[in-house]
């Protein structure tokens, strides 16, 4: 009897150590400006995550840096829980503080190359925290860009 509780143990540690876990996916789907003044922004971004796993990850906090066109721009941390169904995506936001006086000037000056952009490189980077499992942070980067005319707030007419 001991020895066919062993047996199945050692088969169930076997296949949870072979069951391959594949990081999530993360995308910026919208930058809302929430608050400025100014030595303080506050930015809502609403993030896609999409979950290739056949498990649903249960997501109780993350923490996220943001770069915009290379430079450190913004952080933040949300504990608002989610779930990512298996095989599936969920949206949510996260406040961003970050404070804009030395990044703007950067971004003023413009590339190097001196060809004006219409669009903003990001990179998020981070981790999800999640509520249960052996696996307990996933961490992530993303990069893409943001079309400036789709920053919403950013101008007041």
């Amino acid at each position: 009897m001991r020895i066919l509780l062993l047996a199945a143990i050692a088969l169930a540690v076997t296949a949870c150590a072979t069951t391959r876990f594949e990081t999530p996916r993360l995308q910026v789907v919208g930058v809302e400006l929430q608050r400025s003044e100014l030595f303080d922004q506050r930015l809502k971004v609403r993030l896609r995550v999409q979950n290739p796993n056949d498990r649903a990850l249960p997501v109780k906090g993350i923490t996220a840096t943001m770069d915009l066109n290379g430079e450190e721009f913004a952080h933040g941390v949300a504990a608002d829980a989610f779930t990512v169904p298996a095989l599936g995506e969920a949206e949510f936001d996260l406040l961003l503080s970050a404070n804009m006086a030395g990044a703007i000037l950067k971004l003023l000056a413009g590339p190097r190359d001196g060809r004006v952009r219409d669009a903003l490189e990001y990179r998020v980077r981070g981790k999800l925290s999640l509520a249960s499992g052996l696996l307990r942070t996933i961490p992530f980067e993303e990069r893409g860009s943001l079309p400036l005319r789709d920053l919403k707030g950013a101008t007041r007419p």
